[in-house]
């Protein structure tokens, strides 16, 4: 059996189109639909029983209080029963109905491979337009997932593995989970899908399929994108710190690592910048030294302008400006 993960929260517009994308789908294998709804406010938990009423391969769990999307996601994992799991986010839409059928053949032809994933678009809700992204890093058919660890810890622009574009082994991720599921629950980690793709990397090869599958959904207020600066300061260090602490563990070390951790500390003190807020500002400044980055030009040149208030305050007023 392959096992759907939807995790969803607050998306009443978009939650049918999730899951008719994924009731869609044509495989040989079972499939079962594994619905998280994390106490919405709006009228998504509706839709959702709706669609458990007349579809039996969903089954459907509407949290008594809001988890939070890493607590909501490992507890519908622990809850699949299938051999393969994929996911896709309550926002997000499949647009391959062989995507699941091509996905398994793979992986049932060569048991060394841990994870298949695939090409997807960048969907904009406000105007319904699909873009490409950038290219893959990895577009081989098949890469030794070990190669891969660094250029996963360290992406910035996109998702070296999209997971909403993914299947991979149950057995292989849940040994990981068991091993140390404070580095799967913390929530200082931030996200579940990081260390998702580096546990199957490390632990087998990864496909890649050039198809589209996915188009994934941008442009409205989510947990890893945040028109909030104080939000968004606080979604980027915990998922550096998930980057950190990997990096550490394994030893993952080089000129792209340290690099990453420079450019991660510049964007928390531009968050910090924007957001006019002196804690935030302290708070970047102990990540750089935590992470052991080297600090930018850039980096320093912030650093002075807000060591000042005042100074701070008029290189607002000329950025606002110059926008």
């Amino acid at each position: 059996m392959i096992s759907v993960i939807v995790i969803t929260y607050n998306q009443e517009n978009t939650i049918a189109r999730t899951l008719g994308s994924i009731l869609c789908q044509k495989c040989h294998q079972p499939v079962e639909i594994v619905v998280g709804e994390d106490c919405s406010t709006d009228n998504t938990p509706a839709i959702c029983r709706d669609y458990a009423a007349r579809y039996p391969q969903i089954r459907l769990y509407c949290n008594t209080h809001n988890k939070g999307i890493i607590n909501n996601y490992y507890d519908c994992l622990l809850a699949c029963r299938g051999e393969f799991i994929a996911d896709c986010a309550g926002d997000d839409f499949w647009v391959d109905d062989q995507k699941l059928e091509k996905a398994v053949c793979l992986m049932e032809a060569d048991p060394a491979i841990t994870l298949v994933h695939t090409a997807w678009r960048s969907y904009n809700e406000r105007t319904g337009i699909a873009t490409d992204t950038m290219p893959q890093p990895f577009p081989e058919p098949v890469t030794e997932g070990k190669d891969m660890l660094e250029a996963i810890l360290t992406q910035t622009r996109m998702p070296v593995i999209q997971l909403c574009s993914s299947l991979y082994r149950a057995s292989t991720i849940l040994e990981a989970y068991h091993a140390d599921t404070s580095l799967f629950r913390d929530p200082e980690m931030g996200c579940e899908d990081l260390q998702i793709a580096f546990f199957l990397a490390m632990k087998g090869k990864i496909a890649y399929l050039p198809d589209v599958t996915l188009h994934y959904s941008q442009g409205e207020e989510t947990v890893s994108s945040s028109h909030d600066e104080r939000k968004q300061f606080r979604f980027d260090r915990r998922v550096t710190m998930l980057s950190h602490e990997l990096s550490e563990r394994y030893q993952i070390k080089g000129p792209a690592v340290t690099r990453f951790f420079s450019q991660r500390a510049f964007t928390l003190l531009m968050h910090a910048f924007r957001a006019h807020d002196a804690a935030l500002r302290h708070e970047a400044l102990a990540c750089c030294e935590l992470w052991g980055a080297h600090p930018t030009p850039a980096f320093t040149v912030v650093k002075a302008v807000t060591s000042h208030d005042v100074l701070w305050r008029l290189a607002l007023r000329l950025r606002e400006k110059l926008r």
